[in-house]
């Protein structure tokens, strides 16, 4: 994993890049490179709040390392350079975390979502309010079926509730998050795509498990993070 910096629209932006190579799947809801399939890399890249441009697919792209094969790409206008690391039993969960709008998943239809920190307290308030957004990364250095992958993205989104509610936030997480999970393409004696992997991703299954610690703890120090610098 690697952190750069870029400028872009008048500001200094972070941006996490891991380069994978070949020999991974990943399932993703990002909008570029989401889905499942074999993947080479992730971005997860800073945008100011104000963000407003129309192809975000294609800015993605060019944001991506050059001459590599497909990838998964993310935006977020939370502080990537304040990421957070945890792992757990060989699984690493990384998470970047902002909450300026914290959303339950199950809201009154027509009922805003209330700003934590609205733009009028920032020294330079954006055009355009931006909900901040939790964009999780997970690598796990086994093979899982798709089910599994699948189960593994219900895992990872239950862990980061119950870290938000454990940081004292009342929400399921921010109308904006995406996740990715990123494991090897194919079990012992097995071939990419035949399906052999851990069957199971959920919170008891041993890779689960794992994933689940691991989110929670880099979500949770997020959280707290995120809520000592802008609402301390």
């Amino acid at each position: 994993m690697t952190l750069g910096y870029r400028d872009e629209d008048g500001a200094r932006l972070a941006s996490l890049l891991w380069e994978f190579g070949p020999g991974w799947r990943m399932i993703s809801s990002a909008m570029l490179g989401g889905g499942i399939g074999p993947r080479e890399w992730v971005l997860n890249a800073q945008v100011i709040a104000a963000y407003v441009r129309m192809d975000p697919l294609d800015h993605l792209a060019e944001l991506g390392p050059e001459g590599a094969g497909p990838g998964v790409g993310m935006l977020t206008a939370a502080s990537v350079d304040r990421y957070v690391l945890a792992s757990d039993g060989g699984v690493d969960a990384v998470a970047t975390v902002g909450l300026r709008v914290p959303t339950w998943a199950a809201s009154p239809e027509g009922r805003p979502d209330p700003e934590l920190r609205p733009a009028l307290l920032d020294p330079v308030p954006p055009a355009v309010p931006a909900p901040g957004t939790i964009n999780i990364v997970v690598a796990v250095p086994v093979a899982f079926t798709d089910a599994a992958l699948v189960n593994a993205v219900m895992t990872v989104t239950e862990a980061k509730t119950q870290a938000l509610i454990e940081a004292g936030f009342r929400c399921t997480g921010t109308a904006s998050d995406a996740v990715c999970v990123a494991v090897r393409d194919t079990g012992a004696g097995g071939r990419p795509g035949d399906g052999t992997g851990e069957l199971f991703g959920g919170p008891r299954s041993t890779w689960g498990a794992r994933i689940a610690r691991a989110v929670h703890r880099a979500v949770l120090a997020g959280a707290e993070q995120w809520t000592a610098t802008h609402l301390g």
